[in-house]
């Protein structure tokens, strides 16, 4: 019964295909279609369970080879070396299980969200029945302050609103109507529908159930979400990409060792623990645990900038973010209704101040006016506060009970000084005529302070000026000509092309005691008084970070399910498009092919009239031409954009639980600045991720290269297991995690984003194969000289070797830090996590000659002055690696 499209038929044929009436189903037949159709419930597919979720964290390249160093070094019997790598799997899958665990709670968050209970017709009477328990042809009866249960085709209505923002983006409620519309007609405009969670803000109806459970327009939606692959971080397909060509490279060399030493005459189990000790010397041990904690330290660190990242791996993406796909809707914009320009005897009238804020000032011609002193601005005012049943609430952040279209009249009454309060009590209303969309008016009728009344009428322009007699010119009532009707109608059509919905103003005075006669008469005759027209503005802060988005080189995009005319006037006070800006609707969108549409969707800077299939396709579209997309929203419609997105970044105030399970990141304060603050913190972090990367393969491929080339001569080797172990991880980690910590270049925000193509060492191979050559010079000569040419014991020696390399890697660390600075440039206090550190390391280096018990357990023995001057002058090279002469330098394509 889903397929059918309901929306384009007349009731009469909904209930004959449905086989119902007004009456409802009998109880008989809601049996049988419970059993055919099932519960009226969101159902739930095989999730992954938390057992599956910790064995996920063992599948990354770097900890399976970890993983494999554990074995073998188990194998060897070194069970303190297995140990020690074990705690650092442990922590990554610890650190990971707990992020993720939560991913996949979108569908539970729609549950929530679903209507508990509904009002029904059953064997001709009203029954109050689970919400579950509705099928295809209940009659629903709908009232103010309902939340939908199911998808329905209206059958009847007296005034009814619905509240369709969380499903279709629309920042203001729904009029329905009974009438049909071509089939053709995108869910947003369909009027004679309503659908699943959405919700009854006025009046009320009755409508017939055409769809339950997973059928409903909010069940696609969860399907889309459940059924959409999660994208793999850029940062994550990096590192794999890296490990995959270091384990490459690793594994040739191990191999290469295997066979040599086999055709030497060792054993093959012998030659094979050498060739697997090279590879363990040569896997970057620190390297996970380094970045998971420089993730964690960067998800806290954005958590204060009002952004909490639900995902570790996604902390940077942010920060090479090229595309933002932005909702409009309490996104981009308040989500509350602001007049902004008031029309009244010829001149135009702006109001400032935005949203429910009862702040603002009133500028004619830019010059600030009084309004309670200007006759005619203060009427319009009256009468848009007295003909309106909304109210605000100012008990803590300002909001509005009722229509927000009526609201934003409440709130420029306020800024005038026009309180509801006082004037309730000065004007008490007397009778109500309600707006209906056939009337497409509403009108008041109050007590006046000078014991007269007064008919207020507002409502559509056209339908107000056809109710006038007179007008108000300079403060008197004159009959009004068909000149002044052109001039009000083209004040009415500039304010329309601005995108500001326009209401009229008019008003009759009565005398006290009047009969039904005039009662029946009270919309005719009346004076005009003026036009209102408010829109749903833009944050002030957006249009900030619009141009600071501007000035980081990235695009940012609006897609909203709000009509063309607005959504493009919004993007122009932002500043997120211009004159020549293409604009895409829904429906043009769907006429366009694949491949057309990834032609032109450079260009799109606005997608109006939107449904969540169309922004998952633009998200495809935009990740086709390679780039890095985020998603921002906070409506249900968002959610399967947001999680087929590289990062979804949800709004912890106005959005869903759907939206905020589906995303990466969660802004706490709904301000849209807070992305570009993230984005910051984003590019620093990846900055840093670089560093701590480069400095560690900076100091890796040494040891295995120098261990190598002794094994193969068959001379003693330079460094022990144990000795490697603790480079990799005692020397080399400290240093790495501070430089997590260290401050960001002047010019984070001012570059554009980078190439998605660009490998995490960009730029910086010429720099590790210098690094390498001078840490084997260094090492290896140290070692032969001390044993082959002055005769020194092989502790003597080794000693020697591990402290050069120990405080090589400290020392190059401090040209790590700037791809275009050396480390006399940087300074060396900018990052005092790093200093102190580095000064850390040096002295358990020290302690590992001089403690006996330590000395011990490394084999080493102590050094002399002499010979420990001999290892600071070698180590001291390190300071002679500057990065602007290498950085950018092209040996091979690394990426």
């Amino acid at each position: 019964m889903d397929t059918q499209n309901w929306h384009g038929m007349e009731t009469e044929e909904v209930l004959k295909k449905l086989d119902s009436s007004h009456h409802g189903l009998s109880d008989k037949e809601v049996k049988t279609r419970f059993d055919t159709f099932g519960p009226n419930e969101l159902t739930a597919k095989k999730k992954t369970g938390p057992l599956e979720i910790l064995l996920h964290q063992f599948k990354d390249i770097f900890i399976l080879m970890l993983l494999a160093a554990i074995t073998v070094s188990i194998f060897a019997g070194e069970t303190t070396d297995a140990m020690t790598i074990g705690i650092i799997v442990a922590l990554n899958a610890v650190v990971g299980f707990v992020q993720e665990y939560r991913a996949e709670r979108a569908l539970e968050a729609m549950r929530e969200m679903t209507a508990p209970k509904a009002r029904v017709f059953r064997d001709g009477e009203m029954r109050m029945i689970p919400a579950i328990e509705v099928v295809p042809g209940d009659v629903l009866l709908l009232e103010d302050g309902d939340r939908i249960p199911a998808d329905a085709r209206l059958i009847d209505v007296i005034d009814l609103q619905i509240d369709e923002a969380i499903l279709t983006g629309e920042s203001t409620p729904i009029e329905k109507t009974t009438s049909t519309v071509d089939i053709e007609t995108a869910i947003a405009d369909r009027k004679n529908m309503v659908f699943m969670a959405t919700h009854v803000v006025f009046g009320r109806g009755q409508a017939i159930v055409t769809s339950t459970g997973m059928n409903t327009e909010f069940g696609r939606i969860a399907e889309i979400v459940q059924t959409t692959e999660t994208e793999e971080t850029p940062l994550k397909a990096k590192l794999n990409k890296f490990a995959k060509k270091l384990a490459t490279i690793i594994v040739a060399i191990c191999a290469v060792i295997f066979i040599v030493e086999a055709f030497r005459g060792e054993t093959l189990v012998e030659s094979f623990l050498i060739a697997i000790a090279l590879a363990v010397s040569a896997v970057p041990e620190g390297l996970p645990a380094v970045l998971t904690v420089t993730l964690a330290l960067g998800a806290r660190d954005l958590a204060k900038r009002n952004a909490i990242m639900r995902r570790l791996s996604s902390v940077e993406t942010l920060g090479s973010t090229t595309v933002i796909c932005s909702d409009k809707t309490g996104t981009l914009t308040r989500g509350e209704m602001t007049v902004r320009r008031i029309y009244t005897d010829g001149r135009d009238i702006e109001v400032t101040g935005v949203g429910y804020q009862p702040r603002g000032r009133f500028l004619l011609k830019d010059k600030p006016i009084e309004p309670l002193k200007e006759p005619n601005l203060e009427l319009v005012l009256r009468i848009g506060a007295l003909c309106n049943n909304a109210r605000l609430d100012l008990k803590s952040e300002p909001r509005i009970i009722g229509d927000p279209t009526e609201g934003s009249l409440i709130v420029a009454a306020f800024k005038a000084g026009l309180t509801l309060e006082k004037l309730s009590q000065e004007y008490p209303r007397l009778q109500e005529i309600p707006f209906s969309s056939e009337r497409r008016r509403m009108t008041t009728v109050n007590f006046t302070p000078g014991s007269q009344m007064i008919v207020c009428n507002k409502g559509a322009p056209e339908t107000v000026l056809e109710r006038c007699a007179f007008m108000l010119k300079n403060g008197k009532k004159t009959p009004i000509t068909k000149d002044d009707q052109e001039k009000i109608l083209e004040a009415n059509g500039q304010m329309a092309k601005e995108a500001l919905r326009v209401l009229g103003m008019a008003y009759k005075i009565l005398p006290k005691d009047i009969s039904e006669t005039h009662r029946e008469e009270l919309e005719t005759g009346l004076v005009f008084a003026g036009l209102a027209g408010m829109i749903d503005p833009p944050r002030e802060e957006a249009i900030r970070a619009n141009r600071l988005c501007e000035e980081a080189g990235i695009k940012t995009v609006m897609i909203t399910g709000d009509h063309k005319l607005t959504a493009v006037a919004v993007a122009k006070e932002i500043g997120m498009i211009d004159d020549n800006g293409i604009v895409l609707t829904g429906s043009e969108l769907d006429n366009l092919s694949d491949e057309e549409f990834e032609e032109m969707v450079e260009g799109v800077r606005v997608y109006a009239r939107v449904s969540p299939e169309h922004k998952q396709r633009i998200v495809k579209a935009l990740q086709s031409r390679e780039h890095i997309v985020a998603m921002t929203g906070d409506g249900v419609n968002d959610a399967p954009a947001l999680k087929h997105a590289d990062i979804g970044v949800a709004m912890g105030i106005t959005g869903t639980d759907v939206t905020r399970e589906a995303a990466d990141m969660v802004l706490v304060d709904d301000n849209f600045a807070s992305i570009v603050s993230a984005i910051r913190g984003g590019r620093i972090i990846y900055d840093n991720i670089r560093k701590f990367a480069f400095f560690l393969m900076r100091c890796n491929f040494d040891e295995i290269f120098v261990i190598g080339t002794f094994a193969l001569l068959n001379l003693p080797l330079p460094l022990l297991p144990a000795m490697i172990l603790w480079l990799n991880l005692v020397t080399d980690g400290g240093p790495a995690v501070a430089l997590s910590f260290d401050p960001p270049t002047e010019d984070v925000m001012k570059r554009p984003p980078r190439d998605p193509k660009e490998g995490v060492l960009q730029g910086k191979i010429a720099s590790i194969v210098v690094s390498f050559l001078f840490q084997v010079l260094g090492t290896a000569l140290l070692f032969y000289m001390a044993y082959f040419v002055w005769g020194d014991s092989i502790q003597k020696a080794r000693t020697m070797a591990f402290m050069e390399a120990s405080f090589f890697e400290l020392i190059v660390v401090w040209n790590s830090r700037s791809d275009r600075k050396n480390a006399f440039k940087v300074g060396f206090t900018s990052n005092k996590y790093l200093l102190v550190s580095v000064l850390i390391g040096m002295a358990l280096s020290i302690s590992l000659v001089h403690v006996p018990v330590l000395a011990a357990m490394f084999d080493l023995v102590p050094l002399t002055l002499h010979e420990w001057l001999i290892v600071l002058g070698v180590s001291a090279f390190g300071f002679l690696l500057m990065p602007e002469y290498l950085y950018d330098r092209k040996i091979w394509n690394w990426r």
